[in-house]
């Protein structure tokens, strides 16, 4: 079977160690995470943490056993699928010379980005998205010189019903 990206979420108990040990029933299990991303939510008690990672079904079924298993974990759900809204948001800064500065701008408007900081001789921009549409706009990028990257990973919910 193939290894394919996966992407959970999960509401957890907003507490000290919580994120240390959800990575450490990964790392312990030997199963790698591409990305982790936790953060309160909108009740001060609770946390929500996205995991993206690469398994095939029995495996991604295992980890959902074992992280359900954790007594912090309140729920867990895929990320995947038409239900699903996920983003993902990178920050890059970009090497530029002034006669590049227009052409820069034009693309970063283009893929509806910002730009979070400007110097001289470079620029801090801000993409968000689908993953393939920010990974396009790094893509195009790349062709002026980034300096530095930062990516979150997908973050998302789940669709409310209509």
């Amino acid at each position: 079977m193939q290894a394919e990206k996966h992407v959970m979420t999960m509401l957890v108990d907003n507490e000290p160690g919580v994120v240390s040990r959800v990575a450490g029933l990964f790392s312990g299990k030997g199963f790698n995470i591409e990305s982790i991303c936790a953060s309160p939510t909108h009740d001060p008690r609770v946390s929500r943490i996205t995991i993206a990672t690469q398994a095939n079904a029995p495996v991604i079924e295992q980890i959902e056993k074992q992280l359900r298993k954790l007594v912090n974990v309140i729920k867990l759900r895929g990320l995947n699928g038409p239900r699903c809204v996920r983003r993902e948001l990178a920050l890059a800064c970009i090497q530029i010379k002034p006669e590049q500065r227009a052409e820069v701008l034009r693309l970063v408007k283009l893929f509806n980005g910002k730009i979070a900081d400007a110097g001289l001789t470079h620029l801090i921009v801000e993409v968000s998205g689908e993953q393939e549409e920010v990974q396009t706009a790094l893509n195009l990028l790349e062709h002026y010189g980034i300096k530095k990257l930062t990516r979150t990973g997908p973050i998302g919910l789940i669709r409310e019903p209509k």
